[in-house]
């Protein structure tokens, strides 16, 4: 794709356009407010600087503007010793980043309470805490020179995240981005060097116009076509009426094309914007604007070539996301490809800037690891796969620092496969695609399999030595915690917890999981996971509960489950399935719910109550559904499409009128959200007839609605509106907010709260007798 209206990611001239401070006018000061330094989320001294940290535009038109970009804010150092209170005996590590000697790691650890900023040696216990504020942290990286941690965390658990970073001791905290209300900013990349951090952070948009370049014209993005019809092509879906990733129009042998400035369209001004910058966390120098694009779902930073010139960045809505390569000194797009959904850490250059290696799904059914040659102006020459494994995506992908080996994680049906490889030699140089012509593609060289204690890795986090990565596991007998794999040793970090904690309070063992293979009643295959309570004997059908995960493209994979357990251990079974859109299956499967398919995925949960059923493990007259986020919905769905199957519902943070949704979600929620449900103006009709409160009347069962208060990727009147329309008709239903929590539920007291109350809910209504 090209540099072109469509995916130019460039900013407008003009008044209220973004514009970096030239090379040297001026630096970023980084003291403290007056009257001393504040507590992280208190209100700032200083309202002006946090203000133009922010991005927000202050007062004074295009001046004040130009300096619309984070700027450092100190903060009161909080860092703790080890021996901070520990009310968790059973805790989770996860989201690891190693220090550039490789011997201590930063990550995420809950044993407080909440997911807070941890720091510890790889092979000793002395873990610290490196920020006590009680705002969940949500993700972590320590800086290649080693003298900063940067870290996101999410203010009052709500959806709305910033920027903070931090040294080693614990000392100089400070915040990047995102601190004013209503702002929201998230990591990137570091510089090879470690003297700025990427981050990206929501600003206001000027309206769209195009404007001469340096290479041709340049313009913001328009809005995204879409007529509102469905089709497939080539197995999978796209939206008719637009250009299908990847597809030509009017590209010239480069992949590039020219932009006729006029077609530009033309747009009020103060849509949201996400533009991503890379800040020095020291404030020494001014932040430099490395792209922005209006009404963007997501921008992130994921890598910078050694030289400098170029960045490489993930944009787009899910199931149609692309990996950009953008000059630097232009901001202008010189390679489009599109890549898979699922870890936002698409890839990186190789040391000579001319390669990007890039977890991929382009033209293929399931992701790989993509080789993207380059010309010396970062256009694409050609791309091909390096490594590849039939019915199964690559998962993760982390590159070593050396940027000549990397590791990654296969997805092979839920569980994990971790292998170490060489990267290859680039290709053959040349000047154009001809270049590849007459010679193999390289492969990568030698690799080597690492066996893993459990199922699912969740992190890889590269160590200085290729063969010692960090990693993240999970599994279904043990906490998230943190491993260090030299050269095939699986060691576990002295302060993850052990395998024996998993589940203190539950009164038996781990459940493990067995795979389960519906058949969808239009013949496709289907997935899932099923967890029988423990002493139940082989063949005695048992009260099961039906768990529907998020999404849509989430899977259910096995990893511990506390909520499980708690329901196991009130002797009801749990049966998790992977309906059609869920990941992990191939992109055709991913699409197979697009449009009027939703219905036939909610077909799909009473075809899996079946099979559980026919297969003798469940009692048809003690079934439960419960899910969460896409899975609430399904659960209210099935609820009204099947009143008869299940005996009550749980919906945790669940749509229950489409149009309702599209109207109170976050805008770079409802752009990702059109492609799967159906456009909220063009696919009215259609968003009607799959809503569940289309349908309330046929609601024949108590339900219980569960919801964060601070929630705005699915507002709260969604349950709210469902839980009221079931009592009018005279049924049970209760909702159950949860104070300080967004979307997904980061406190262990919330999380408790939610999983007992859940668990009585259900067991109540399926060991009752039925009217």
């Amino acid at each position: 794709m090209a540099a072109d209206a469509r995916n130019p990611l460039t900013p407008a001239d003009g008044p209220g356009a973004w514009a970096p401070d030239p090379p040297g006018a001026g630096t970023a000061t980084a003291t403290a407010p007056p009257g001393g330094e504040r507590r992280a989320g208190a209100p700032p001294a200083d309202a002006a600087r946090v203000v133009a940290q922010a991005g927000a535009e202050p007062a004074g038109g295009a001046t004040a503007a130009a300096r619309a970009a984070p700027e450092p804010v100190l903060l009161t150092d909080a860092a703790a010793v080890h021996d901070v209170p520990q009310r968790l005996t059973a805790h989770g590590c996860w989201y690891p980043s190693v220090d550039p000697g490789g011997r201590n790691v930063a990550f995420i650890c809950d044993r407080t309470g909440v997911p807070q900023l941890w720091t510890g040696p790889v092979d000793g216990e002395e873990a610290r805490l490196l920020d006590a504020d009680p705002d969940p942290v949500t993700e972590v990286s320590w800086s290649p020179d080693g003298r900063w941690i940067a870290y996101t965390t999410a203010p009052g658990g709500g959806e709305l995240t910033r920027v903070l970073c931090v040294r080693p001791d614990g000392t100089g905290r400070r915040l990047l981005a995102g601190g004013r209300p209503g702002a929201s900013a998230y990591l990137g990349c570091w510089t090879h060097d470690g003297s700025a951090i990427a981050v990206t952070l929501t600003e206001p948009a000027p309206a769209g116009r195009a404007r001469p370049g340096p290479e041709g014209p340049v313009a913001d993005l328009p809005d995204i076509a879409h007529t509102g019809g469905w089709a497939g092509r080539d197995g999978r879906a796209v939206l008719l009426g637009g250009t299908p990733l990847g597809a030509p129009y009017g590209a010239d042998a480069t992949g590039l094309q020219g932009l006729d400035a006029s077609a530009s369209p033309s747009r009020e001004p103060g849509h949201r914007a996400l533009a991503a910058y890379l800040v020095d966390p020291e404030g020494a120098s001014a932040p430099e604007l490395v792209a922005s694009e209006e009404g963007a779902p997501t921008l992130r930073v994921c890598g910078l070539s050694r030289d400098g010139r170029l960045a490489l960045l993930r944009r787009g809505p899910r199931g149609r996301r692309e990996a950009l390569v953008v000059r630097r000194r232009d901001r202008a797009v010189t390679c489009a490809v599109r890549v898979a959904d699922g870890d936002p850490w698409i890839g990186g250059f190789a040391p000579d800037g001319r390669t990007v290696w890039l977890r991929s799904d382009s033209d293929r059914e399931f992701a790989a690891l993509l080789a993207v040659r380059l010309d010396p102006r970062g256009r694409r020459l050609a791309q091909w796969p390096v490594a590849a494994r039939p019915e199964c995506d690559l998962e993760l992908l982390s590159l070593h620092r050396d940027g000549r080996h990397a590791v990654l994680s296969w997805n092979v049906r839920g569980v994990s496969e971790l292998e170490i490889s060489r990267l290859p030699a680039t290709a053959p140089d040349g000047d154009g695609p001809a270049a590849l012509r007459g010679a193999a593609a390289p492969r990568a060289g030698t690799s080597r399999g690492v066996p893993l204690p459990h199922e699912v890795v969740t992190r890889i986090a590269p160590a200085p030595d290729p063969d010692g990565p960090v990693v993240a596991l999970s599994g279904s007998r043990r906490r998230p915690g943190v491993w260090w794999l030299p050269h095939a040793s699986a060691l576990r970090t002295p302060w993850s917890s052990r395998d024996e904690d998993a589940v203190p309070d539950a009164g038996h063992a781990p459940v493990q999981p067995f795979p389960v293979r519906p058949v969808a009643r239009d013949g496709l295959a289907l997935g899932g996971w099923y967890y029988r309570a423990p002493g139940r004997s082989p063949g005695e059908a048992a009260p099961c509960v039906l768990h529907l995960h998020g999404g849509p493209e989430e899977q259910e994979r096995p990893v511990l489950q506390t909520l499980y357990h708690e329901l196991l251990g009130r002797g009801l079974d749990v049966f998790a399935p992977d309906v059609r859109g869920s990941s992990g299956y191939g992109r055709s499967f991913v699409d197979a719910d697009l449009g009027t398919n939703r219905f036939a995925a909610i077909e799909d949960v009473a075809a899996c109550a079946a099979h559980v059923v026919v297969a003798g493990l469940a009692d048809p007259r003690r079934l439960a559904v419960m899910g969460r986020s896409y899975g609430g919905y399904l659960t209210m769905a099935s609820l009204v499409w099947h009143p008869e199957l299940f005996r009550t519902g749980v919906a945790v943070c669940g749509m229950s009128d489409l149009t309702t949704f599209f109207a109170g979600t976050e805008p770079w929620i409802a752009e990702s959200a059109a492609h799967k449900y159906g456009h909220p103006e063009h696919d009215h009709e259609l968003l009607r007839s799959l809503s569940p409160m289309s349908r309330v009347d046929a609601l024949r069962v108590p339900v219980l609605a569960v919801h964060g208060e601070h929630d705005t990727n699915v507002p709260v009147g969604e349950s709210t509106q469902f839980v009221r329309a079931a009592r009018e008709r005279g049924l049970e239903a209760e909702l159950l907010m949860l104070r300080q929590e967004g979307h997904d539920f980061r406190r262990a007291d919330n999380r408790r709260l939610f999983r007992r109350t859940a668990a009585d809910w259900i067991q109540r209504h399926l060991t009752s007798r039925p009217a």
